[in-house]
């Protein structure tokens, strides 16, 4: 054998820069600014859903109606209880042939507010929260916050929530104890150093001068939510309120090779498949996108992906080409768009080399999730593992294997079982991230890129 025949039998992949194509770059950084634009005015996964209408609409998407008459190269979307949105584009093919189906969720790890939560103590008013989804509790104090989210008034009307992105709006934060007085938490280990119930938010010290009760600050703050949003206490009952990093995304490093942003888990993978599939005009099959809701707690509720939501709007697909439900689901391949964990040298102790992905080398393809010995996983075939890979070697997409880290050190899910379960061909892919589930993430450019970039194809297969 020849040099180059022995170097073709070892796999060692080079670095994403490298081998990165000069005409593509300048699509790329085009690519990451949109990204970013999208990030910043979508802190929720209801705003989420706003931002993926405007978007779609632009690009000649109508709301389905049950019913519709549709044919090929219609744009549809679907939209699930303001949480969720599936957008479809109809192939030549009709639905017995499969959909190419990718999957993401934009709900991401925050501080929800309790149903009653406002209080008063030492004149300083707060908001009682609940964590929602796997944080470390010690990364969320000290952290300017905003506040976003509905209100269903007492007489059944809605306002919307906005505290805290505008740069004249004010923020919010957790405080935190001084070093000085901090001998006896720092003895503590991180998960109790910072106990669930001192995540209260600090939002007003200015008393009501013309009131002489008692809780005049937390009186004081309720009488500028009610000249703002008309609203009174009994009202964060039927509040859906959600505190989150009052941070914009950023260019990261002097090189400005990567982003930096809150919520890149997972909304840096639905907006690689959203802007994906409004590329697309006549695909051979039907594609189809989603956000879903409530993967960070088990895509549990009405608006997860373990709903029924899904199997009604592909049903009507169906239904109006006179195709069974299970038939197309049988054909279909699933992407599980969701975010892998990024080697970090800082914490090497804790991945495993061989198997980690690595900021740069591409889009992360990750044949089972789960913890432990594969527990919650969905273990893609190797039919389907080889399918993708071959898929994005023949069309320039840079990808690399990738585990959650070492077996005994933890390990986590997505929505991959959910779709498995429907009898869909499903594997996990997407972009590795730095910081995982903290207030301010880092994921890199051409990953962020390479993953836009399969999905594309990803659609526009046959």
């Amino acid at each position: 054998m020849t040099k180059e025949e022995k170097k073709a039998l070892l796999y060692s992949p080079d670095h994403g820069f490298d081998r990165f194509p000069q005409d593509e770059k300048e699509t790329m950084h085009t690519y990451c600014e949109n990204y970013k634009a999208f990030l910043n005015c979508s802190k929720t996964e209801r705003e989420c859903v706003v931002s993926a209408v405007r978007l779609a609409e632009e690009k000649g998407f109508v709301p389905y109606r049950y019913g519709m008459k549709l044919a090929s190269g219609d744009k549809v979307y679907c939209i699930n209880r303001a949480k969720g949105i599936m957008l479809a584009v109809i192939g030549e093919k009709d639905l017995s042939f499969g959909a190419n189906i990718a999957a993401a969720h934009t709900d991401a790890p925050r501080l929800d507010i309790k149903p009653n939560p406002l209080y008063e103590e030492a004149e300083l008013a707060y908001l009682k929260t609940h964590h929602y989804g796997g944080i470390r509790k010690y990364q969320w104090v000290t952290v300017p916050l905003e506040l976003h989210g509905k209100i269903v008034r007492r007489d059944g009307s809605e306002v919307s929530v906005s505290i805290g992105a505008d740069p004249d709006e004010p923020q919010l934060v957790i405080s935190d104890l001084l070093p000085h007085l901090g001998r006896e938490q720092g003895k503590k280990p991180l998960n109790e150093a910072i106990p669930s119930e001192s995540l209260n938010i600090l939002i007003g010290s200015w008393p009501d001068k013309e009131y002489d009760g008692s809780d005049r600050v937390k009186l004081a703050v309720l009488e500028l939510l009610h000249e703002k949003y008309g609203i009174t206490e009994e009202d964060f009952i039927s509040a859906e309120l959600e505190a989150v990093p009052a941070v914009m995304a950023r260019d990261i490093g002097l090189d400005r090779s990567m982003i930096g942003a809150y919520g890149h888990d997972d909304r840096v993978c639905a907006y690689a498949e959203l802007a994906a599939i409004l590329q697309l005009e006549k695909p051979m099959r039907t594609a189809v996108c989603i956000f879903a809701d409530k993967e960070e707690i088990g895509s549990e509720g009405v608006s997860g992906m373990q709903s029924e939501e899904f199997e009604h709007f592909m049903a009507e697909l169906c239904k109006g080409q006179n195709v069974d439900l299970r038939d197309c689901f049988a054909a279909s391949f699933c992407i599980s768009a969701d975010v892998t964990a990024a080697y970090d040298p800082n914490f090497s102790e804790v991945y495993e080399r061989r198997n980690s992905a690595y900021l740069n080398y591409g889009i992360g393809l990750c044949k089972y999730t789960g913890s432990g010995g594969k527990g919650g996983a969905s273990d893609a075939s190797a039919e389907a593992v080889g399918r993708i890979r071959s898929l994005f070697n023949c069309n320039g997409v840079f990808w690399q294997m990738a585990e959650m880290g070492k077996t005994d050190a933890g390990g986590g899910g997505t929505v991959a079982k959910y779709m498995a379960k429907r009898n869909i061909d499903t594997l996990d892919a997407g972009v590795p991230v730095l910081s995982m589930h903290a207030p301010f993430e880092v994921v890199s450019k051409l990953d962020c890129y390479m993953t836009y970039k399969g999905m594309k194809v990803f659609f526009e297969q046959n």
